[in-house]
């Protein structure tokens, strides 16, 4: 089946087998393997990816051809004009990341949560990211680190709309 999916801002066309998972076609056929594979059940949200720059999604249960006609964003995508995303960052300077196994689909919870709610509170953050699963930290640095973004977001000038 012939997909088109626009990913981290370039348009991909695939023919994709009905059955592929998302992830899998990141990762395989896309080449980016920054989406992680942990559990295949949706369970730790190593492989959550951003859907049309509004919702996180665990790849590991979206099927590729549901991604057809939408837009995608990856861990790659985060970094804007070769300098790390706010979110990189503060999970840089927080140490919010050990063996980083979880960290893209932090981070990418992460922009969706910052993107609907630009000031959470500790408990918004724990609840934005109880989806994911870390199995190296006690989730304290993560919570940092994105109260770090939180703020270096806000300080940002607002992204130009494309016309």
């Amino acid at each position: 089946m012939k997909i088109s999916v626009t990913v981290n801002g370039t348009k991909y066309e695939r023919d994709v087998e009905p059955r592929t998972l998302l992830a899998y076609f990141l990762r395989e056929a896309l080449g980016l393997t920054g989406t992680h594979v942990g559990c295949d059940t949706s369970s730790c949200g190593v492989c959550v990816v951003v859907l049309d720059d509004e919702r996180a999604v665990k790849s590991c249960t979206m099927l590729a051809v549901m991604a057809d006609g939408h837009e995608i964003k990856t861990i790659e995508g985060l970094v804007q004009g070769g300098a790390l995303h706010p979110l990189q960052q503060g999970f840089w300077d927080q140490h919010g990341l050990q063996c980083g196994y979880c960290t893209p689909g932090m981070m990418l919870a992460s922009y969706v949560l910052l993107k609907n709610n630009p000031e959470p509170s500790e408990a918004e953050i724990r609840e934005g990211l109880s989806g994911n699963l870390c199995r190296c930290t006690g989730y304290n640095n993560i919570v940092k680190a994105v109260q770090q973004a939180a703020g270096a977001m806000k300080a940002q000038p607002a992204e130009p709309v494309a016309s």
